[in-house]
């Protein structure tokens, strides 16, 4: 791991070779942490899947939370996703800042599928660390950027803290001192008729409220569904088939989602073949998980039949993200 001490005020960065070996690491697909005014986050290209899955690996996350997206500019956003009016209220009253909007997402936005946990919703923020931002623009790249600490730990506020936590899963370490807000950015959803809080942090409710001229509702939480944002949980994308796990064969009319070299039987007429990985390697598979199932969902079949995945490193995450798509549904 590679360190870079810079002075947050002094915004003397740009154009040095640090710089620009800080954006190649990003557009190569390494994992980086980055100071933000909130707290230093685990900063990875959010429009390669691959590397959101070592974001995962790294954190050691149970299921597959959304990644919160920064991108430099309320312009910035607006690629990713449909501002409204509230949306555009809200950019105006706190970006650059701690807050972060769940938005739909637009339907051209190179923003991975796993970055979003295959909603259809993306959650983005516009960070006051202006390293941040001039990281985001020099790359051309939206940047995920959970909190740089391994899952269930204390989010990490000093450099000295992440590399204790994750200094041997990073590229580099930027270093700038203690994060002054100290807590996570605000999360407000905006994707139907009424906004919702749906994470407490850097922005208080009042002040939201205040720009909305609306109180902001509840986050729907149901415990047995996973997250809808960073810090929450709800509904959850799941295809429209249904869902049969552990499969050993392809029955007369399935779609197959296949893992590793050997398919079962019955795969050769199968409605259709998504692989998740041929060799049988957990990064890959992770990355490509929820966009193989809407490419299964697009095929017409009545039904998916998933071949058996590990349990180890990030298969614990797609075995949980499979078992919600399997549920029963309401």
């Amino acid at each position: 791991m590679r360190r870079w001490q810079i002075d947050p005020q002094s915004e003397t960065w740009r154009g040095t070779a640090a710089f620009e070996a800080a954006v190649a690491d990003l557009v190569d697909g390494r994992l980086l942490a980055v100071p933000t005014e909130t707290v230093y986050g685990l900063a990875a290209d959010a429009t390669n899947a691959l590397a959101c899955a070592d974001i995962y690996a790294a954190k050691g996350r149970p299921s597959f939370n959304p990644l919160i997206a920064h991108v430099e500019s309320t312009k910035a956003a607006e690629r990713h996703a449909l501002f409204d009016a509230r949306a555009r209220a809200l950019a105006e009253a706190f970006w650059p800042g701690p807050l972060t909007m769940v938005l739909p997402k637009r339907v051209d936005s190179p923003i991975c599928d796993l970055a979003t946990a295959g909603l259809p919703s993306v959650a983005l923020r516009v960070p006051a660390a202006a390293i941040m931002r001039d990281l985001a623009q020099a790359s051309g790249r939206p940047i995920a950027a959970p909190s740089a600490n391994r899952s269930g730990r204390i989010s990490g506020t000093t450099a000295e803290a992440v590399a204790g936590d994750l200094g041997d899963r990073l590229a580099l370490l930027i270093d700038a001192g203690p994060t002054p807000v100290g807590v996570e950015s605000t999360i407000v959803a905006l994707t139907d008729e009424r906004p919702r809080l749906l994470r407490p942090g850097g922005i208080e409710r009042q002040a939201i409220e205040a720009v909305l001229g609306e109180t902001l509702a509840p986050a729907l939480v149901r415990p047995d569904d996973a997250p809808d944002a960073p810090g929450m949980l709800s509904s959850h994308y799941a295809p429209r088939a249904a869902l049969r796990l552990e499969a050993t064969h392809v029955e007369p009319d399935e779609a197959l989602l296949a893992f590793g070299p050997d398919l079962p039987p019955g795969a050769e007429h199968a409605r259709a073949v998504v692989q998740l990985s041929a060799r049988g390697e957990l990064r890959e598979a992770a990355a490509r998980l929820f966009t193989a199932m809407r490419e299964l969902d697009a095929s017409g079949a009545e039904r998916i039949a998933a071949m058996p995945v590990p349990e180890a490193g990030l298969g614990e995450a797609i075995n949980d993200r499979l078992r919600r798509a399997a549920a029963p549904r309401r």
